[in-house]
């Protein structure tokens, strides 16, 4: 499975944030998308997930066809959890499944999915508005993971995590990724080589692949950070 993007191009007003974008992305491999605070990975995102429209170019699908992108096939974790906090995290899993069962495999049950993403037991019944950031952070990504998704986009949903919660993540994100595209978006150098097969920079409006085991060579490591120090663009 692959996911195209061709000529993307975006614009707010007269400043341009992505410019004629090219890259091929493959399941199999999480990449993670790297790039300054103000870069337009949020903005590379939302192009993706349909959130915002497109200037010019194409997103396609390859998964035995070549066809458009579908809302359907994406899952978003926002980097600020947005959750309903008058529900307990039992009632909103359970009222998601409702809505969601023609997608969802009915063979697994509520609390195998809390069990998935190790949410322990006595949070289970809590209100959401009782979780911490992170607590809501995860809960978002479950959300997100459990009708397997063809194209997940992740916007930094680990920095606001424990050190324990961000290593159960990050096997999981290992787990999923061999049916999946994972694109995780950070602007921490060391997050992108631990848990990434691929890095991507996006500096001056472009998509860059570079090489992993370059990033270890000081001074390779070193020209990136130049290159990227001059480059804020949204």
């Amino acid at each position: 499975m692959k996911l195209l993007v061709n000529g993307l191009s975006k614009s707010y007003s007269e400043k341009l944030v992505l410019d004629c974008l090219n890259f091929t992305f493959e399941s199999g491999k999480i990449y993670g998308l790297l790039g300054r605070n103000g870069a337009g990975k949020t903005t590379f995102f939302n192009c993706l997930n349909g959130d915002v429209s497109i200037d010019q170019g194409k997103i396609l699908l390859e998964d035995n066809c070549l066809e458009k992108l579908k809302s359907s096939d994406i899952g978003y974790v926002l980097s600020t959890p947005v959750v309903p906090e008058f529900l307990t995290a039992r009632e909103f899993l359970q009222f998601f499944l409702e809505i969601h069962q023609d997608s969802c495999s009915s063979d697994i049950q509520v609390d195998d999915y809390f069990d998935l993403f190790k949410i322990e037991l006595g949070d289970r019944d809590k209100l959401l508005k009782e979780y911490s950031h992170g607590m809501k952070n995860k809960m978002q990504m479950l959300i997100n993971f459990i009708c397997q998704p063809k194209v997940i986009l992740l916007d930094e949903p680990l920095t606001s995590l424990d050190i324990v919660v961000q290593e159960e993540m990050k096997d999981l994100l290992r787990k999923f990724k061999k049916d999946h595209i994972i694109i995780f978006s950070t602007h921490i150098l060391e997050l992108a080589m631990d848990l990434c097969d691929e890095v991507v920079i996006l500096n001056h409006k472009k998509l860059e692949l570079v090489e992993k085991k370059n990033l270890s060579v000081k001074k390779y490591k070193e020209k990136i950070i130049h290159c990227l120090r001059d480059d804020r663009c949204d």
